[in-house]
């Protein structure tokens, strides 16, 4: 059993990686912020509200855990620099603070096209541009870090045992969506699977695909040899 915490989990994905991580046993810390509504599902987890901006209170949730699960991501608003706030800063400010206080994993949950400048996303404050250079901070953090990079996210609850996940390397895959339910478990698996360290993962799902565990994939790569040495 680990102390997982999670940022942004009040959020559509966040609560459902809080809620994964406790169906497997982890305790969990749910870190909000100061005036967020809480979702039904937090039950079991440690809430704690802070401003990601505050170095001292993300040191002091974040000490004594084994792992991170950035689940945070800028809303649509009137203000376009809350993606440069929220994807890139503060992704910034959470590495800084697992750094700080020896929080050793970290999964980042990120979108595909991380990166691209010609993307109908990037009309609500280049939020692709902003997300992709929080994603190169922490690939250059020294922390072990995997980044999940979901297509579009749906709410939907049914049926996904039998929905398989279609997996790919960096700049794989354009388009194509993926419950919010399924990205929240490979985020798990990703913290229970050395391999998926210092990877990029994009992920969607089809109930056409056959189900595959992240580890097997993994495992399949013709470059996993060379990833894992």
């Amino acid at each position: 059993m680990a102390t997982i915490a999670v940022s942004g989990a009040s959020g559509k994905t966040g609560w459902r990686v809080v809620q994964e991580a406790l169906s497997r046993g982890h305790q969990v810390r749910a870190l909000v912020r100061p005036g967020s509504v809480l979702p039904a599902g937090l039950e079991g987890a440690a809430v704690v509200r802070l401003s990601l901006g505050s170095p001292e209170a993300l040191h002091a949730a974040l000490s004594g855990c084994d792992a991170l699960v950035i689940a945070t991501g800028a809303r649509p608003s009137v203000d376009l620099s809350g993606p440069l706030q929220v994807d890139a800063f503060g992704v910034r400010d959470q590495i800084r603070a697992c750094r700080a206080v020896g929080v050793p994993r970290v999964v980042l949950v990120s979108s595909l096209c991380a990166g691209r400048w010609l993307h109908p996303l990037n009309l609500f404050g280049l939020i692709l541009v902003w997300k992709r250079l929080g994603e190169r901070w922490l690939e250059q953090s020294g922390l072990a870090w995997t980044i999940v990079r979901p297509g579009g996210l749906s709410e939907r609850e049914e049926h996904l045992d039998a929905e398989g996940i279609v997996f790919s390397a960096a700049d794989q895959q354009e388009s194509s969506s993926i419950p919010r339910r399924l990205v929240a478990r490979v985020c798990l698996d990703a913290l229970e699977t050395p391999a998926a360290v210092g990877q990029i993962v994009e992920i969607t799902s089809s109930p056409d695909q056959p189900p595959q565990p992240l580890a097997a994939w993994l495992a399949s790569r013709p470059s996993a040899a060379g990833a894992a040495s």
